[in-house]
């Protein structure tokens, strides 16, 4: 997402640091790419932990793209949350096109080497489009909440960490004071109650203390 920034700290290279190995034995000689996921609760390091991960693969010379949930969303970010506001039955899975972000993790899979997908600017509101270039990549990384939930990856990692626990990373990131306001709490709550579920569903979790087991 444009006019997003993240900051990766150690801990979330300790945590890249215990998912890079796993990633790593997936690969075959052949040099057909893999999908992984990073999922979890907002303001757990979802985007820094995949950002930390490309870095770690990438000192051996693995390369990364990473698919961001928050381009793939249906609404851009002011205007999602106005959508939540007015109802909120929205918060879910169906406010991203998972389906959209799975095909275009398959497409890169299968050998594309460019790649049309949304780009969404934050302080526009607005999602635009921009073209990677796929060329040579062998790890294909999705974060976002729901990200558990996209089939074609070969691992999903789920950091075990909720709301509570994650505020004041989210208040570091301050990207709006909405995101912090009494209604954004029921939001992740529901949030809560939906992504605790995919836990299960993932084969990497990544510990409160951001060390890493496998499930």
């Amino acid at each position: 997402m444009r006019g997003d920034s993240i900051v990766i700290e150690d801990h979330h290279r300790k945590a890249a640091a215990g998912i890079a190995p796993i990633v790593r034995a997936s690969l075959t000689d052949n040099g057909k790419p893999i999908g992984v996921t990073v999922a979890g609760e907002s303001g757990s390091g979802k985007s820094e932990i995949a950002a930390a991960l490309a870095e770690a693969l990438g000192t051996d010379g693995i390369a990364c793209v990473i698919l961001g949930q928050d381009d793939y969303f249906v609404y851009p970010p002011k205007s999602n949350d106005a959508a939540r506001r007015k109802d909120i039955g929205w918060v879910g899975p169906q406010e991203v096109k998972l389906d959209l972000l799975d095909d275009h993790m398959r497409a890169i899979i299968d050998g594309a080497q460019t790649l049309e997908k949304p780009e969404v600017v934050y302080e526009d509101d607005t999602v635009e489009s921009e073209v990677l270039n796929t060329s040579g990549i062998r790890v294909v990384i999705a974060e976002g909440t729901y990200t558990t939930l996209i089939p074609s990856a070969t691992h999903h990692a789920f950091i075990d960490r909720d709301y509570t626990q994650t505020r004041k990373h989210r208040e570091k990131r301050n990207r709006d004071a909405s995101e912090l306001d009494t209604f954004i709490d029921r939001v992740l709550e529901i949030e809560h109650g939906i992504i605790s579920a995919h836990k299960a569903k993932a084969d990497i979790i990544v510990n409160e203390d951001y060390s890493v087991s496998p499930a």
